[in-house]
């Protein structure tokens, strides 16, 4: 059986909670990581933290990737083509460690989400396929 590349790549949006950071991805988040980025230095985290949105107007994003970067909702972000690392340093702006931070995208306090990692990580069990249900 022949496979397109199409028909490749739409199997990454079939890994229930994961957002597999595909090309087009990268594309779409571009502004939204370059905004990340731009965090790097001192000078823009104080505009930032001043005030969000009129720094957020100087980026020519969407209208819902700016709201989900002020919502703080890393899991839109992703959606809308944030990469998670360029996405740290806006967590890391607000004060939140990366633990912190990414234990809000999986809804558990960051004493669960400590100790299922330390467990080893989420069971695969039920967790391979959202079309195939296993």
């Amino acid at each position: 059986m022949i496979r397109t590349i199409h028909d490749y790549l739409a199997e990454f949006e079939d890994i229930p909670g994961t957002r597999v950071y595909t090309a087009a991805r990268a594309r779409k988040g571009y502004w939204m990581n370059q905004f990340a980025m731009s965090l790097m230095k001192p000078e823009n985290r104080e505009r930032w933290k001043a005030d969000e949105t009129a720094y957020l107007s100087e980026w020519p994003m969407s209208a819902e990737q700016k709201q989900a970067i002020l919502d703080r909702d890393y899991n839109r972000c992703l959606d809308l083509g944030g990469n998670i690392y360029f996405l740290a340093k806006v967590f890391s702006t607000d004060g939140l460690s990366f633990v912190q931070a990414v234990s809000t995208m999986t809804g558990m306090s960051v004493e669960d989400y400590q100790a299922m990692m330390l467990a080893g990580g989420r069971s695969p069990e039920g967790n391979r396929s959202i079309k195939g249900g296993y």
